[in-house]
């Protein structure tokens, strides 16, 4: 995956419904403060930083350090050390559901934004810091 340069303030405006703008809205300030750096749109993901990522199968590509995506359904916010590794705060976070590395919220005014934050600190951290065996990272931007 690359980045595609879109507009990140189009992108948002065109997500339905107006829920997932508003929520956008919130999530791009928030990731822009945790990450210091701007946002980027990888399709309709809204990404900021990048990675090179391997896995010990050989199978690699590029990807952003946090990102999100306004779906219609779902906000999804995607953590590269996947969703197991923040169980705990999951269960404080409200209401959600989950994948292996993606966390789906409805509303965001109903997540306590203070876990979420906490989730995308270490997610971050754990990024910055080059992965794990199971996934190698480099950051790249």
């Amino acid at each position: 995956m690359k980045p595609t340069g879109d507009d990140v303030a189009g992108l948002i405006a065109r997500a339905t419904p107006a829920i997932r703008r508003r929520d956008a809205e919130t999530l791009t300030a928030l990731m822009q403060e945790i990450s210091g750096r701007e946002p980027v749109t990888w399709g309709t993901i809204i990404g900021f930083g990048q990675c090179h990522y391997v896995y010990p199968t050989g199978t690699e590509g590029d990807t952003a350090l946090l990102g999100f995506a306004p779906r219609k359904a779902a906000t999804t916010i995607y953590l590269l050390d996947g969703a197991d590794a923040h169980r705990d705060e999951l269960a404080k976070l409200g209401p959600h559901t989950s994948s292996v590395s993606c966390v789906y919220i409805k509303d965001l005014e109903q997540i306590d934004l203070d876990v979420l934050r906490g989730i995308l600190e270490r997610s971050l951290a754990w990024a910055e810091a080059g992965g794990s065996e199971g996934m190698r990272l480099t950051v790249t931007g």
